[in-house]
């Protein structure tokens, strides 16, 4: 079963969760991880996007929806919400909405701040209110993991994040890396439980 992990990442913070995020999720016996990401989106376009990012995931497409079997969200933060590249993504899917493309699929999320408490939350907050109208079964962290209550960097029952000191190369902590990689790991299993029904 394939789970989309997507993103959007400016700075790479943000691909590091997603790729422990994936890296979770393929610990997980018949689950893979399916990475994609987003165009940047700019109030005046010259020139499109090419068709392929340069490196790192391919863009998504809605496809990508109907064929996962859950979704893992990760945006930076924003002034405490999603950055518009993801949003922009996220409002093209009312055809996936009308026809009920998520409904019952798990969903998490997962995001990046420059500061510890520069939005994190209410970022995680934010991004799962579209899950939530999409009919998706939103997933967090819980307290059985031991880092939650011990790191001081990263991390909340809401979901995976990271924090990245502006102007610093992007690491993700130990503490940082294992919830993204349980946060992973649980999408994945709901995930399996789900489509055993």
């Amino acid at each position: 079963m394939d789970i989309l992990v997507l993103y959007y990442s400016r700075t790479g913070a943000t691909r590091l969760l997603a790729e422990a995020v994936a890296q979770g999720i393929d610990q997980v016996d018949s689950a893979h991880a399916r990475l994609r990401t987003v165009p940047a989106v700019a109030a005046v376009v010259e020139t499109a996007a090419p068709p392929v990012p340069a490196d790192g995931a391919p863009f998504v497409e809605l496809q990508d929806l109907h064929e996962c079997g859950g979704l893992a969200l990760g945006s930076p933060t924003r002034f405490g919400n999603m950055a518009a590249p993801l949003k922009h993504f996220i409002d093209s899917t009312s055809s996936q909405w009308l026809s009920g493309a998520l409904v019952g699929k798990p969903a998490a999320v997962f995001t990046s701040t420059t500061s510890m408490h520069g939005g994190q939350e209410s970022t995680l907050l934010s991004m799962m209110l579209p899950l939530l109208h999409q009919g998706m079964l939103v997933l967090g962290i819980p307290y059985t993991e031991p880092d939650l209550t011990t790191t001081t960097s990263g991390g909340t029952p809401y979901g995976a994040s990271h924090v990245a000191p502006h102007g610093n190369v992007a690491r993700l902590t130990d503490e940082e890396r294992r919830l993204a990689i349980a946060l992973g790991a649980r999408l994945a299993h709901a995930a399996l439980r789900l489509a055993a029904r």
